[in-house]
């Protein structure tokens, strides 16, 4: 029985640790390139080091830390010159999903990529970074699970992972210039072509998606680099 109960406790820390330190991570509270020390951690997380271990390997799964050839743990750098592939990949990805979603979604899909759209409005209403780019994600993957490929899914989750800390700096521009409206409409747009079952205009507005966050971080980038800490160059161009 205590044997149970040490493993339950030992559970938890490494859960409280590992979503304590990716949220802290996905809102760049914890900047790319910050170390992040198991002793110190383990103070502040009041546990020892055994769970802080488990939760920075978890995060390292999620490629939000790195190890370094000295052992230290950093956060990840977010790769700015690797930038155009990213996006090279999320267009397809999207694209793909989003137009099989138009072909294969039932009545069903459709409710819950409405409640989807509808927690992502809220979000942008309350200005919650965070929240904001995990109520999007579900979005986008409610349209993805519509689409029945879960190969295709799977990367296109990933990719969307990999680009949520992107994805805060591209709200915080948007929010800076009183567009965030923008999101929520072109999500709008991409849900009406799939309930109407058109495939072609679904696909354009899946690109049109891509490009308006490509074209937005690049901007935010070019106003923000030189006193950004958080994001390191040479800035590449998409």
């Amino acid at each position: 029985m205590a044997e149970d109960e040490g493993k339950r406790t030992k559970g938890s820390g490494v859960r409280l640790a590992y979503e304590t330190l990716r949220d802290e991570i996905l809102s760049l509270t914890l900047a790319p390139g910050e170390v992040l020390d198991e002793t110190s951690l383990a103070d502040r997380f009041g546990m020892s080091r055994s769970p802080i271990r488990e939760a920075l390997i978890r995060l390292a799964g999620d490629d939000l830390v790195v190890t370094l050839s000295n052992r230290s743990t950093v956060v990840a750098p977010i790769d700015i010159q690797s930038f155009p592939k990213y996006v090279e990949a999320l267009d397809i990805a999207q694209r793909m999903n989003t137009r099989l979603a138009a072909e294969l979604r039932t009545d069903e899909d459709l409710r819950v990529m409405t409640k989807r759209q509808a927690a992502f409005v809220a979000a942008v209403r309350t200005g919650n970074r965070l929240a904001m780019s995990e109520a999007n994600k579900a979005f986008h993957m409610s349209i993805a699970d519509a689409g029945r490929n879960p190969y295709l899914a799977n990367f296109y989750e990933r990719l969307l992972n990999q680009g949520r800390r992107m994805l805060h700096l591209h709200f915080e521009f948007l929010e800076r210039n009183e567009e965030a409206v923008l999101l929520t409409d072109e999500h709008d747009d991409m849900l009406d072509a799939i309930r109407n079952k058109d495939a072609d205009r679904a696909d354009r507005l899946a690109h049109a998606h891509t490009r308006q966050f490509q074209d937005n971080f690049v901007d935010y980038l070019k106003h923000n680099y030189l006193r950004n800490a958080a994001v390191h160059l040479p800035l590449a161009t998409a």
